[in-house]
């Protein structure tokens, strides 16, 4: 650091302060009882300012730069303006002795000898605060909240902006060591506000805002008078009656002196944002200086070293940017860096440091030795285990413990030392002195070797990577570089200050000079760009620059140099250039001119580098070519140029070497037609097709479908005219190309139909499968657009395809509910079982979906399907038979479920209660081992409960109600049923006579829960229900005798034979006004001949059911309205039923045999077939409804009131009861 004097000026009275305006433009001065404002410029006095009547102590700028204070002996303080107008005057019972603005708010700190005070611009008032001794500095926070009072009596006052004592720090000194000057550190970097304090103890110190001491008191030896910081911080000013400013850290090491002078320093600034001083003495000298530090710094390859603060060194890796800082707490005069090594020389020793590892990029530092010696020297060198001192002419060479080696003495000044490498104890350095003359010195050797002398002084030294050159920078600005073996000049470049030569490549060097970086490649031209500074390394691609006080790796792409070397074909070393940097742009060029200058190889790199896989795959093969010993290089240059976009240069070279198709080829890939035909000209024919096809195709990929369709019709390319066609749907092209065709290009007219078909335009398909006679895809396009008249004409021509045409239909009438039809066309395609697999699954589905009245006729209807497999298949008959009987009963289950899943889920009954009655007996007898899919006992089991609660069977309501209380039952069910198991419990313990069922065979009463099921507990025989009502019909089976066939028994039955006319029981007795009917219980009424009867008999108690077998002569009594036949296909038998009250008529259903009452009366129940005459409105037979079956019906009814109204009813009958009741 040295100081230089810009400018000087004098005034006859003592300058006690001094202030900047915050721009730097303008410098008021105390000096008397006046103000001087001066231009810090030139130090021109502008205006000197009179406003008091006494000595001015003090003075300070606002941080805005509108005002300025100042405070005088006089007791007053005036504010001006930055015009130098006073604007504003108060004053103080005492001498003011400082002033100063708030950085923030701008209120104005005044004290004097026995108070201070506050005053603020809004309030345009002053708050005065007594104060215990007398003020004597002051200084603001940065932050404007609180103000630090340096006093007389040794002690420091830290207030906040409303006066308010926060911290007190009392000094050891006391009242001997008054606090003369204070400064905030004003640096926005530290964590914690500093304040630095000097003392006429001779003593500076530092502190916190807390008031803890900061290290510990540094001795000045001297009496401050003033104290303050560097706009940044960084340094600290300090000036009193050592005649002179010394510059110091801001941790208070002493850096240096800035100037001496005749008399005491009161006052010394510095201008803001600057290195300039100004001073002010005692004796009214002002003095203004520029501060100049000097760089002091050290480089090796891509380690940087420089100083930073003055006392630390900061180590920088130019390459991958990182740094480490070394904090030396003292001034660093010199440093110097050597690859693991590094030497500090500071005021008093000299520290050496080493890496802690071998790594490149290691960036920490270890104390290795300390030389405790003062040195002088100009310039310093650190080897791997010496350490070089150059002090003028002489050379020193010490060891690490600080012992002199050797010395070496020049014949002039030394200007430049450089260490060049070698082993370690034996390195080179490069010397160059000032009358011209460049050494090479190894350090275990005392004789210098003279490489060369030339006329002018050397400024910079380098040598090339081989050592081979060596390039120097005058004191002319120019750059030289010769040939060290030799001593030749090579060649020489003006406008030099620095020079390098490539590490990693010998004809590269760089120097700068003029504001411009040079680069030169060999003898080639220089390349130059703009930059600022010096170059001091080039590694590569990276120029290491230093300008200013900051080392800097500037990436600079080697384009020029690469550049020069292709002018010239020096294809490799151009690459090598290239391998130091250069951008993609530049790699593709080199690969583009290696490529055209067939240097394969370096291509290959060139195109390696920039990824690009189309060219490489482009010199493999050519590669390839080489190796089978092709050698025409005009065709692997036509290849090239094909590759570039040189097209018609690649097509003459094809044309050169013989490969004419090749460029033919080359236009048509490229639609290039038309050049393709002039290249062609009135050539082969087939040439001239392949040309229009490939123009096809192109117009085709462009999106210009009908100039391909065109086109490929010209060429013969039916195929690809249909395709394009139909992707565009274009019937009428299509139909035309069609039409146009043979029939014997099958492909294309295939490919039309599929298109037809496709576009929706069967009937053109259609005529285009009879153009190639394709009957089967004809049937197939019948069938997938539905045509099934045409397609049945056709199977009827061609029986072959029945299969194709009835198998598709069935499927088609199952998808859309048409089951019977699609059973019939299963049948005519001989797909039973893909009947039966429809119908489960629509089964299924039924039953899943609660759909249970459809499931019933599902099931009824896979019955069916069943049978007819067993028709036409015997070897599956008995499985198919067993399947019939199981679908028969979940026929009749789901059929009758139907209802109870009605009742418990919809808010409405359809149904009579004695029929959902009937319903439950009917499910819960036939529910004795698993229970079906969907069919739920709860729900069955609580309509039977409520059923036979409302019917008056108490009985069988409480065992339903039981039976419910050990399952699962709903959450909807619960509360019913729980109050329906408490009502129940209240009605008597029997259930009503008129609902017990009674068997017709036995005339046994049977129980409503049936244990053995729906059958007699006395004679077992199966009971017959209604389907509408599920009563027990008067219906009992009978079986033929052996021999009987059932066309011989249905002749007998139809015969009719004569009965013997019954007489009647009833007498009717008339007399003169009345008319009397009166039943006559005296007659014979076993006289019963009818011999079905007497075959009804069997023995009581039976475990094993006996059916009823009738002969001939039983078949020839029957009359045939009283036998019902279930005629069942075969191989199933028929089932004959007699009918036990001939006067109740009983219709059957022809389709499901299911039997009903005529005098059934409920109307919601279906058959299974869902074809019934009852199905739609339960509509009875002719037969049913005559005047004779009503006659029969008045009869029953008046039998029924008398036998009922009898008084000893129990003479009456079995037979007779039972009628009544059935009449009823």
């Amino acid at each position: 650091m040295r100081a230089v004097l810009t400018w000087r000026d004098k005034v006859e009275q003592c300058i006690y302060d001094l202030a900047f305006k915050p721009d730097g433009t303008q410098l008021i001065l105390a000096a008397g009882n006046r103000l001087l404002v001066y231009d810090t410029s030139d130090g021109t006095l502008l205006q000197p300012l009179k406003g008091h009547k006494d000595t001015v102590y003090c003075v300070a700028y606002a941080k805005d730069g509108k005002r300025f204070a100042s405070g005088s002996a006089d007791k007053s303080v005036i504010i001006w303006t930055s015009k130098l107008e006073g604007i504003l005057k108060y004053t103080h019972n005492d001498s003011i002795q400082c002033v100063s603005y708030n950085p923030v708010t701008h209120q104005l700190a005044s004290c004097s000898s026995s108070d201070f005070g506050l005053w603020s611009p809004e309030q345009k008032s002053v708050s005065k605060h007594k104060s215990s001794s007398k003020i004597t500095c002051c200084s603001w926070t940065n932050d404007g909240q609180y103000l630090a009072l340096g006093m007389f009596n040794g002690v420091i006052s830290i207030r906040n902006k409303n006066g308010e004592e926060k911290v007190k720090i009392e000094r050891p000194g006391g009242s001997l060591s008054p606090i003369w000057s204070i400064c905030w550190n004003p640096s926005r970097e530290e964590h914690n506000d500093i304040l630095a304090v000097a003392d006429w103890g001779q003593k500076l110190s530092f502190y916190q805002l807390s008031g803890k001491q900061i290290g510990k008191d540094r001795l000045l030896n001297f009496d401050p008078c003033c104290i303050s910081y560097f706009t940044k911080g960084e340094y600290i000013l300090l000036g009193g009656s050592d005649k002179q400013v010394s510059l110091f850290t801001k941790d208070g090491v002493q850096l240096g002196t800035v100037g001496e002078q005749n008399s005491w320093v009161w006052t010394c600034k510095v201008k803001p944002d600057s290195n300039y001083v100004v001073v002010g003495c005692q004796d009214g000298t002002i003095s203004f200086y520029q501060l100049i530090f000097s760089t002091v710094h050290g480089l090796y390859k891509d380690r940087y070293a420089y100083r930073d603060s003055m006392t630390d060194v900061i180590v920088q890796h130019l390459i991958t940017e990182q740094k480490v800082r070394i904090k030396c707490k003292e001034l660093v005069k010199k440093i110097a860096i050597y690859k693991n090594r590094l030497a500090i020389q500071l005021p008093e020793k000299i520290l050496i440091y080493e890496l802690y590892s071998d790594d490149s990029s290691d960036m920490h530092y270890r104390v290795k030795e300390k030389i405790v010696k003062k040195f002088e020297c100009n310039l310093l060198v650190v080897c791997a285990d010496h350490i070089i001192l150059c002090q003028e002419k002489r050379l020193q060479c010490l060891s690490f413990s600080g012992m002199k080696e050797r010395e070496w003495q020049m014949e002039s000044l030394i200007r430049y030392i450089k260490v060049i490498g070698g082993p370690p104890g034996r390195e080179g350095l490069l010397v160059g002195l000032k009358n011209g003359q460049i050494l090479k010195i190894f350090v275990d050797n005392l004789f210098a070797i003279v490489l060369l002398k030339q006329a002018t002084a050397v400024r910079c030294l380098d040598m090339s990577a081989s050592r081979n050159k060596l390039a120097v920078v005058d004191e002319n600005d120019t750059c030289l570089v010769y040939d060290i073996h030799t001593k030749e000049l090579l060649f020489q470049e003006p406008n030099a200050n620095s020079v390098a030569w490539n590490t990693q490549c010998e004809d590269m060097l760089c120097f700068s000079g003029g504001g411009y970086l040079n680069i030169k490649a060999s003898t080639f031209p220089v390349h130059q760009q703009k930059l600022q500074g010096f170059v001091v390394g080039y590694n590569g691609s990276k120029i290491f620059c230093l300008h200013v006080f900051s080392m800097s790796a500037v990436e600079v792409p080697q384009s020029a140099p690469m550049y020069q070397y292709l002018d010239r074909k020096m294809f490799k070393e151009a690459y090598q250039i290239a391998c130091l940097g250069v951008t993609d742009t530049d790699w593709r060029e080199l690969a583009m001119e290696a490529l055209e200058g067939l240097e394969f190889e370096t291509a290959k790199k060139a195109f390696t580098r920039v990824q690009d896989l189309r060219y490489l795959e482009l010199i493999n093969s050519i590669e390839e070519r080489k190796k089978r010993g092709e050698t025409n290089n005009e065709l692997f240059l036509a290849d090239v140029f094909a590759y570039q976009g040189k097209f018609h240069e690649a097509a003459k070279l094809y044309r050169r070497s013989g490969h004419e198709t090749l460029a033919l080829d080359m236009y048509t890939d490229l639609r290039m037609f038309e050049y393709a035909k002039d290249f062609l000209g009135s050539g082969d024919p087939k040439e001239t097709k392949m040309l229009i096809t490939k123009q096809a195709d192109w117009a085709r990929n462009i999106n210009e479908p009908k100039a391909a369709v065109e086109m490929y019709i010209s060429a013969g390319e039916h195929v690809k005219a249909i395709e394009i066609s139909g992707d565009h749907g274009w019937v009428d092209t299509l139909i035309d190309i069609a039409r146009k065709l043979d029939r014997a290009e099958r492909e294309p007219l295939l490919m039309c139909a599929h298109y037809f078909k496709k576009l929706d335009n069967p009937a053109y398909a259609a005529e285009t499968y009879l153009k190639i006679g394709d009957l089967k895809s004809l049937v197939q396009l019948y069938v997938e657009t539905q045509r099934w008249d045409e397609a049945f004409a056709l199977g009827e021509k061609h029986p072959e395809f029945k299969d194709d045409i009835y198998v598709p239909y069935a499927q088609w009438l199952a998808e859309n509910d048409r089951f019977e039809e699609a059973q019939k066309a299963f049948h005519k395609a001989g797909r039973q079982r893909d009947a039966v697999r429809v119908l489960e699954q629509l089964t299924h589905n039924a039953v899943v979906e609660s759909r249970f009245n459809d499931a019933a006729y599902y099931y009824w209807m896979l019955s069916m399907q069943c049978l007819d497999i067993a028709q036409a298949d015997p070897a599956q008959k008995d499985a198919m038979l067993d399947k019939f009987h199981h679908f028969q009963h979940l026929a009749e289950l789901y059929h009758g479920y139907h209802a109870i899943q009605r009742y418990t889920e919809e808010p409405f009954s359809f149904h009579l209660p004695e029929t959902l009655f009937n319903i439950s007996r009917f499910l819960l007898h036939s529910l004795t081992k698993d229970t079906p899919l969907g069919i739920s006992k709860v729900n069955t089991l609580f309509t039977l409960a409520k059923q036979s609660k409302a019917l008056g069977a108490y009985r069988l309501a409480r065992q339903a109600y039981d039976k419910l209380q050990g399952l699962h039952i709903p959450a909807r069910f619960q509360k019913s049923i729980e109050l329906g198991s408490l009502t129940i419990r209240s009605k008597p313990f029997h259930d009503s006579e008129e609902l017990v069922p009674l068997c017709y065979r036995c005339s046994t009463n049977n129980p409503l829960l049936n244990n053995l099921g729906n059958v007699c507990i006395n004679c077992r025989q199966p009971f017959v229900f209604s389907a509408s009502s599920y009563e027990v019909l008067h219906l009992v089976e009978f079986y033929l005798e052996d021999g009987i066939t059932d066309e011989e028994a249905v002749a007998l039955i139809d015969l009719e034979a004569p009965r013997h006319k019954r007489e009647s029981k009833w007498q009717e007795i008339t007399s003169n006004n009345s008319q009397t009917l009166r039943l006559d219980e005296t007659m014979d009424s076993t006289g019963d001949d009818d011999p079905f009867t007497a075959k009804l008999s069997f023995e009581q108690g039976g475990s094993e059911f006996v059916p009823v077998v009738v002969s001939r002569s039983v078949l020839r009594a029957m009359s045939r309205r009283d036998v019902l036949i279930k005629r069942w296909p075969p191989p199933l038998p028929w089932q004959y039923f007699r009918s036990l009250l001939p006067d109740a008529s009983i219709t059957m259903c022809p389709s499901c045999f299911q039997g009903v009452c005529a005098n059934d009366r409920d109307p919601q129940t279906f058959h299974l077939c869902q074809h019934c005459p009852w199905g739609a409105g339960r509509r009875l037979s002719k037969e049913a409804i005559t005047w004779t079956g009503l006659l029969a019906w008045v009869r029953h009814l008046t039998s029924v009131f008398l036998i009922l109204l009898h008084p000893d009813s129990r003479i009456i009958s079995p037979k007779w009861r039972l009628l009544a009741r059935l009449s009823l």
